[in-house]
């Protein structure tokens, strides 16, 4: 079986945003679609790990803000390499504005933003889907949305070039994190991206 298979699967690329009481958070996301048009709803899927998530099922409300083709790699890493539970990701942030919920979402690399309720919410071990009814929703610009694919090809940096050492690693497809040893454990999950196993390739260094 070739897991790779799965990289094929179009995905957009999404900051989650949540608030709880005077607590913000948000979170990179590749897991959001309208699943009916009437009345309109849509579906987002978030690691438990993620202090987003929390928020999220204890209050029933997000924002989707989706990233662009204008998007650079330092949104990833301000809001998809880091945690919320040891830092505070709007603290000094400016490229953020509050919708009508109360909200925040992203105005830079950004071209539109979905706020929405939770009606429902469904289980799935290590993640947690939420199906949920939109509220409002703008378009901020005519920039392409940036696919998973456009992420890998054009935002994502390349990893260094260096004189090989012979050494096997693991290194993970999305946020680059390398793991040294022979085997990856089938369980292991990328501490900076919370990408599973699946998503690590093996290379030398």
């Amino acid at each position: 079986m070739d897991k790779k298979a799965m990289y094929h699967l179009t995905y957009g690329l999404f900051v989650l945003t949540a608030r709880l009481g005077e607590k913000d958070n948000g979170c990179i996301i590749n897991t959001a679609g309208q699943v009916t048009s009437t009345p309109n709803r849509i579906s987002i899927t978030v690691n438990k790990d993620n202090l987003t998530h929390d928020l999220v099922k204890e209050s029933g409300k997000f924002n989707i803000s989706i990233l662009s083709e204008d998007a650079d790699f330092e949104i990833f890493k301000h809001f998809g390499f880091q945690s919320g539970r040891t830092a505070d990701k709007f603290d000094g942030y400016h490229a953020c504005k509050r919708s009508e919920n109360g909200l925040y979402y992203i105005t830079e690399g950004t071209n539109a933003y979905i706020s929405a309720t939770v009606e429902q919410t469904i289980d799935l071990g290590s993640h947690t889907m939420f199906i949920a009814s939109v509220d409002d929703m703008e378009v901020l610009s005519s920039v392409p949305s940036a696919s998973y694919a456009y992420y890998q090809s054009s935002i994502k940096p390349k990893p260094e070039e260096k004189a090989s050492t012979g050494k096997t690693v693991w290194r993970c497809t999305v946020c680059g994190y390398i793991y040294e040893g022979e085997e990856l454990p089938a369980d292991f999950i990328c501490p900076l991206c919370k990408h599973p196993a699946s998503d690590f390739e093996k290379a030398t260094l």
